[in-house]
């Protein structure tokens, strides 16, 4: 049999590892000087690769490679197909536009704390295939979903949990229809055996959950599920704990508690264990993380940021002025709604905007009379950093939540992130 590797990226490397056994392998990228092909194997690269592919029987796809840019007789299929063919395990999958890494992160620490064995995969930087040799039948598979995974999957998960679906990545989709499309997945192939967890209010989630034949379907943030009331998480009328015993800031951090209490209490009841993650989670990388304080000033890196509902969201989460750094990569995204909350709070002090779609973003501030920002036409971090720290005074809060993607200026978000905590780590005290 003969297989095109499409990518051989992070996930395209692991993808080579795991199919070179089955068949005549080829890699296949746009790059052309890729540097750890292993010696022997055939290549083909460079600008349009993936429409060369009509001799392959199977070509597998990496997931930021859109299907239809691949041209051949064969099948196409994908590392999240394969997995979710060959899992013995039953599977939580999470998708949503904001939260997701989050929200499965805190569903594997409840369930592990519960003394289950539970393999967190998939969009959060663990290739599944990697993982598939090690699980059992009796453990628990936590996969964050990507739209780009999802994009032509042929199973679902056994639980799914939909977060709120907003516009992203239309760069990279036809169009918001797709992309919502493409998320629907996560239910379309459901069993009535199966349970599907989602957003209470957003109209997509809502859509994608009614595809699902799935017999049990829960809105979290009701008494359906997990929910606040009386300024405790509750579930079930059991108390987990109490608002102000969260780790996580911001409000849309409850709601993915919220979102996890609610798919982990199907394989445990465990309160303590629950209770105890919620408490003790203190959040991933990137995402909204606390980098430290420096001349009294505390320094938070939300470079995960790439869309702008998550910097609105991300902005929600304090209440000491914020010196907000945004911008970056112009994906095609309506700026307007972010631009909106910026002129509607009090607590953004000021606006530093950086990367492609600053001129862009400034033009919307300025058409809605809003005066406090600067462009900047920096792009060295300790630069843009410095900017920030003349404009903030003790006491408050700096903030990079660029709301945009990274690839103008960075390799991509964690490069963006890292660059940040370094400019912070070289501030005098």
């Amino acid at each position: 049999m003969k297989i095109a590797i499409a990518g051989y990226g992070v996930e395209g490397k692991v993808n080579y590892l795991y199919f070179r056994e089955k068949g005549e392998i080829t890699i296949v990228d746009e790059q052309l000087d890729i540097d750890d092909i292993p010696e022997g194997v055939d290549t083909i690269l460079g600008n349009g690769c993936f429409s060369k592919l009509e001799d392959f029987d199977l070509v597998i796809r990496t997931a930021s490679l859109a299907p239809n840019k691949i041209v051949t007789n064969g099948k196409v299929w994908s590392a999240t197909n394969e997995f979710f063919a060959g899992c013995p395990a039953r599977i939580i999958g999470v998708t949503g536009t904001k939260g997701k890494g989050t929200t499965c992160s805190l569903i594997a620490g409840m369930l592990r704390s519960a003394g289950k064995t539970v393999h967190l995969v998939g969009n959060i930087g663990i290739p599944a295939l990697s993982v598939l040799p090690h699980i059992t039948s009796n453990d628990i598979v936590v996969f964050e979903l990507s739209s780009f995974q999802l994009w032509d999957i042929k199973k679902s998960p056994d639980v799914a949990v939909v977060l709120m679906v907003e516009p992203d990545h239309l760069n990279v989709h036809a169009d918001f229809e797709d992309y919502v499309s493409a998320k629907a997945n996560i239910a379309r192939f459901q069993r009535a055996t199966d349970s599907i967890i989602y957003h209470p209010t957003n109209e997509n989630s809502a859509k994608i959950a009614n595809l699902s034949l799935a017999d049990i379907k829960k809105r979290y943030l009701t008494p359906e599920a997990a929910h606040i009331e009386n300024n405790e998480i509750i579930i079930n009328e059991q108390s987990i704990c109490s608002v102000k015993d969260v780790a996580l800031l911001g409000e849309y951090n409850l709601q993915n508690i919220c979102a996890a209490i609610s798919a982990a209490w199907i394989f445990t009841q465990n309160q303590a264990a629950v209770s105890q993650t919620v408490h003790d989670f203190k959040g991933l990388e990137h995402r909204l993380e606390y980098v430290g304080t420096k001349q009294g000033i505390k320094f938070y890196n939300d470079s995960f940021s790439s869309a702008p509902t998550a910097t609105i969201a991300a902005i929600t989460a304090f209440n000491d002025p914020v010196v907000l750094i945004v911008g970056g990569f112009d994906r095609g995204l309506d700026l307007t709604p972010l631009a909106e909350k910026i002129c509607q709070t009090s607590v953004v002090k000021k606006v530093i905007i950086i990367g492609q779609v600053k001129e862009k973003l400034a033009k919307i501030l300025n058409d809605l009379n809003y005066d406090r920002y600067e462009v900047t036409s920096e792009t060295e971090m300790p630069s843009i950093v410095s900017e920030a720290v003349k404009a903030a005074s003790s006491g408050d809060v700096i903030l990079l939540s660029p709301g945009c993607a990274s690839f103008d200026m960075y390799k991509n978000f964690v490069h963006r992130g890292l660059l940040f905590k370094q400019a912070i780590g070289a501030l005098d005290e």
